[in-house]
């Protein structure tokens, strides 16, 4: 039997119906059934945008289909749907599977309201290791990913050859700020990336971060310094433009279809976008430091089981879930969501029969790391904060940063006690 008590604090929740009040979602915001012969089980995820009768809807009802119920289901948008989730909780009226952003699984498992995949009987033994940190918490895992999307550097091909940089050739910090020195010679701009002071700066700055060594409990190491030390160059360099400290991950993009600029960092959710670029694109991984791929930070959903007073339900929500981790369905939620990763060496395998253009993205995912990862939990969110704060307080000049990350570990440490 699955049983903990809920420990959601009562400030928390009285904040979260305050914002919870103000969601919108697609269909009823009904939690789960009291009883496992009900026939009807309940959903939530993060897609509004895919309505009844899309692919997606009609995926998820087939799972249930195949295993003798119907599914109710329910989207909101990611924020939203975590504070629901906290919300029902509190109220013992939770869905029985939800599709949570992968941040928000230990938020939600530190609470107590989430099964473990040891107590649903679920084998995550294939899925690799690097992705299923996310959903780890205290030695447990709390979901399963449905597949990942992470960041790369897109390049402008037409840029690179003006310049005489071969892409190839560009397999570490050293041989990126030759390329850089290159491009920015021949009149146009090197790379431009998001420093937004949200989690955009921070998910887009974490690859350098890692990539030069450093890690999340100690903001102002010698390796972190270097990876901001690297950006400002850039930036107080011309490589970058000064816009990367207002740039969402969007205009970033829209930067770069500018045709100006080199490098561009940004995800597999642009890989459409870039084939329908006026110029001729190509993708590298992100380098780390010293050479090799960088680990870039993880995106994508995880599929978890929320605790239920009937115990019963477990058994038919095991078989949903089981349903939508097949190697097919990794590769189905694959292409349905621009190229979600998936999470396993045979889903990869498949989805590059389909798609063998991917293998670079693929890469970056088999490198990447969840934001939540090293037993993080939710520290990482205070953590993220201050690091995005010392980034803007580096780039705008307004601080070294050595004296940028410094601030930002003593916030960091006041708060987290780490």
């Amino acid at each position: 039997m699955i049983a903990r008590s809920l420990r959601v604090p009562v400030a928390l929740v009285t904040t979260l119906a305050a914002v919870g009040a103000l969601a919108g979602c697609s269909s009823t915001a009904s939690g789960g059934d009291s009883s496992a012969e009900s026939g009807t089980y309940t959903w939530w995820d993060p897609y509004p945008q895919h309505e009844e009768g899309s692919d997606w809807a009609n995926r998820v009802q087939a799972c249930g289909d195949a295993a003798g119920v119907t599914i109710q289901r329910t989207a909101y948008d990611t924020t939203a749907l975590t504070n629901q989730a906290l919300l029902a909780a509190q109220e013992n009226n939770s869905p029985d599977v939800i599709l949570l952003d992968n941040p928000a699984v230990s938020t939600l498992a530190e609470t107590g309201m989430v099964s473990t995949v040891d107590e649903l009987g679920l084998d995550v033994s294939s899925i690799d290791e690097n992705l299923l940190a996310a959903g780890e918490l205290d030695g447990k895992t709390y979901g399963i990913p449905v597949g990942a999307n992470t960041l790369a550097l897109y390049y402008n091909a037409d840029v690179l050859a003006a310049a005489g940089v071969d892409p190839a050739s560009i397999t570490d910090w050293a041989s990126l700020d030759a390329a850089l020195a290159k491009v920015s010679s021949t009149g146009k701009r090197g790379i431009t990336f998001s420093a937004l002071n949200t989690e955009e700066g921070s998910f887009q700055f974490l690859p350098w971060f890692w990539g030069a060594g450093a890690e999340l409990t100690q903001l102002d190491s010698p390796e972190a310094i270097e990876a901001l030390t690297l950006w400002k160059g850039w930036v107080d360099g011309g490589y970058a433009p000064n816009s990367v400290i207002t740039n969402s991950q969007n205009t970033v993009w829209e930067e770069f279809l500018t045709g100006e600029f080199a490098f561009a960092e940004n995800g597999t959710w642009q890989v459409n976008s870039a084939a329908e670029a006026p110029f001729k694109t190509g993708v590298i991984t992100l380098p780390a430091k010293n050479g090799g791929a960088a680990a870039a930070p993880t995106g994508g959903e995880f599929i978890i089981a929320p605790v239920q007073q009937d115990t019963a339900r477990y058994d038919i929500t095991r078989q949903i879930i089981e349903c939508m981790t097949t190697p097919e369905g990794f590769v189905e939620t694959a292409n349905t969501f621009a190229y979600y990763i998936p999470p396993t060496a045979e889903g990869q395998e498949a989805l590059l029969e389909e798609h063998p253009d991917l293998e670079t993205w693929v890469s970056a995912v088999q490198a990447a790391k969840g934001r939540t990862s090293d037993n993080l939990g939710t520290k990482y969110p205070v953590i993220s904060e201050q690091l995005w704060t010392a980034v803007q307080s580096a780039l705008s000049g307004a601080a070294t940063p050595e004296a940028a990350l410094e601030a930002a570990q003593t916030a960091a440490a006041a708060e987290t006690g780490k």
